[in-house]
């Protein structure tokens, strides 16, 4: 009679139930590591967005806008600082800080290289920074540009504010086609500003006589000498008009010939664009380069290396206070025209400037280089 005790026999058939066992419970412990992972990673990324959501919970922003206080883009910064901190998680308060000096190029040189780079410091700048890489309009051959546009966070602009060409009601000048016909009177703040920059390049590119007269203070002080008839007229952002001076819009008083952006606004919709007062395509792409910051016309911009996650924050709040009812309200009491640029639009806005072909760059610096 055979042994069935076999030694080797035993040994394999042990082997072979342990390996079904093994089968068989392999799964079980597979799904529940699994699951296990799972679970800790949905606890991380619970705890991480937690964890940003309350960031700004209890912080103080600063919002630090690169012009003088009671100015144009003073007044905008402060409308939107009031209302944005309502659609920013934990409701931080907002301090808003004035550092004009250079067309901005002060504040945002501060805002690149010395802000903390946490996304609880951003800025408004002059919307002439945006070109200014490329023109060095502020700085001898942009030896004061230590920044990069490209490399900072874009959160949005409330409008898209052209500039305006306009004169008194009570001067002879009908349409932009009288200014390339008859000499008139421009006031300016100073060289580096777009009421002198605009009259320069139109006398340049479009064959216009305007006398450019400087020294003025203060846009409003040019209102009033165009009241006194010192001046004629003026190229200023449309804002600066609802804002500063609705009533001189609403009664007739100020007569506007022409408006610098991409497009007609609604409220100016009889008024031609300076893309339609030319048909030479040269010209137009120069018109259109420097009309790009117009649509941007109040950017407000976080320092680099701010974590995305914040910048999104800060863009989403930003998209929803420009719906916000209260603040809509605010802007329509004040004259602003909410038309607001996404922070990714205002990212292909500065794309659109870095890639602008370098003939078209330089006819434009000639065409405003005193």
């Amino acid at each position: 009679m055979e042994r069935s005790g076999d030694p080797r026999l035993v040994c394999v058939a042990g082997e072979i139930i342990r390996m079904k066992s093994a089968l068989t419970l392999a799964p079980r412990r597979w799904l529940a590591a699994t699951l296990a992972f799972a679970l800790v990673g949905a606890s991380g990324s619970a705890r991480a967005t937690e964890t940003e959501g309350d960031f700004y919970r209890g912080k103080t922003l600063t919002f630090i806008v690169g012009a003088a206080a009671g100015a144009a883009y003073d007044l905008v910064g402060r409308a939107v600082a009031a209302h944005l901190r309502r659609h920013i998680p934990g409701e931080p308060a907002i301090v808003v800080q004035n550092m004009p000096g250079a067309a901005s190029l002060v504040m945002v040189n501060h805002l690149y290289n010395r802000a903390p780079k946490d996304g609880t410091v951003f800025g408004l700048p002059l919307n002439g920074i945006l070109l200014e890489p490329r023109l060095h309009l502020y700085s001898d051959n942009g030896a004061s540009v230590n920044f990069d546009l490209g490399r900072m966070g874009w959160i949005g602009s409330p409008s898209q504010q052209p500039q305006v060409l306009w004169v008194r009601q009570t001067t002879p000048f009908k349409s932009f086609k009288d200014i390339q016909v008859g000499k008139v009177t421009f006031g300016a703040t100073s060289p580096s500003a777009d009421n002198y920059i605009l009259p320069l390049m139109l006398n340049r590119l479009l064959d216009t006589k305007i006398e450019i007269v400087t020294g003025y203070q203060a846009v409003n002080d040019i209102f009033l000498a165009a009241e006194r008839g010192e001046i004629q007229g003026n190229t200023t952002p449309f804002s600066t008009i609802t804002i500063g001076r609705p009533d001189d819009l609403a009664q007739g008083k100020i007569r506007v010939l022409a408006q610098f952006g991409a497009e007609r606004l609604a409220k100016l919709a009889d008024v031609p664009t300076g893309l339609e007062l030319t048909a030479d395509e040269g010209t137009r792409r120069v018109l259109d380069l420097y009309a790009l910051k117009f649509k941007s016309a109040f950017p407000i911009v976080l320092p680099p290396g701010v974590p995305s996650e914040r910048v999104a924050v800060l863009q989403k709040a930003f998209d929803d206070t420009m719906r916000d009812a209260d603040f809509l309200a605010t802007a329509a009491r004040s004259g602003l025209d909410v038309s607001p640029t996404r922070g990714k639009d205002v990212e292909k806005i500065i794309h659109a400037i870095e890639s602008a072909d370098q003939p078209t760059v330089d006819r434009l610096r000639q065409a405003i280089s005193r």
